[in-house]
């Protein structure tokens, strides 16, 4: 076990915080990070022109992080576990368990299928006729409009934007307590007791003011 404690957040997209490890599995980021070439693929092909910060390091919680079991104080993921399959996701907390400290935090936020779900039923039952778009829509759910062209296929195939698993919070809970965690609650916003979280966590990932969501949030610990 390490001496001094890491923080880990997977998943990172283009939002890395000091102080954290910041890992993401897109193959975007692996393209990004060949020499002289990387760059340009990128930035024609799939991000039109936007770039991982530096600080952000390829790595794949279903895979496993290249770090140490019992090396984090605290874990992550903003917005990563709905854009993995069932298995892959329990494979997921299983390691994100494995890193963490006797006593270690994990939080994590994920769109609230639950409310989505409500808003559909109460929508459809008052006839509208886009209730359903509404729900694929916020849900990430489904494929509008098929690629037009090699590029539109790139960015789809490397993006990752669409959604495979959704939950709510009971779900969630569920999972996590399959997967060794204990004293999983609801959480908000800059509420934990750890006060690295504010460094990484961002109010507008809670909420999803498109829709007026708020969404599923939850922390959860390793038994000490």
């Amino acid at each position: 076990m390490s001496d001094t404690p890491s923080y880990v957040q997977y998943g990172c997209g283009f939002s890395v915080a000091d102080g954290w490890l910041n890992f993401d599995s897109s193959p975007t980021l692996r393209i990004e990070r060949l020499p002289v070439i990387g760059p340009t693929i990128s930035t024609l092909v799939v991000r039109n022109g936007k770039q991982f910060p530096k600080e952000a390091v390829y790595g794949n919680i279903v895979k496993g992080l290249p770090l140490p079991d019992g090396s984090a104080a605290a874990c992550y993921a903003s917005h990563v576990l709905e854009h993995l399959s069932l298995q892959d996701m329990r494979v997921a907390l299983l390691n994100t368990a494995k890193l963490l400290q006797p006593g270690g935090i994990f939080r994590m936020i994920v769109p609230d299928l639950r409310e989505r779900a409500r808003r559909y039923v109460e929508a459809a039952s008052e006839g509208d006729a886009l209730a359903s778009h509404k729900f694929l829509e916020s849900s990430y759910l489904g494929l509008a409009k098929r690629p037009a062209n090699i590029f539109q296929y790139a960015r789809l195939a490397l993006g990752g934007s669409q959604h495979l698993w959704m939950w709510d919070e009971h779900s969630l809970k569920q999972e996590l307590a399959n997967a060794g965690f204990t004293a999983t609650r609801g959480c908000e916003y800059g509420d934990s007791e750890d006060p690295m979280f504010l460094k990484v966590e961002e109010k507008t990932r809670f909420y999803d003011d498109a829709y007026g969501i708020k969404e599923c949030a939850l922390e959860a610990r390793i038994p000490a």
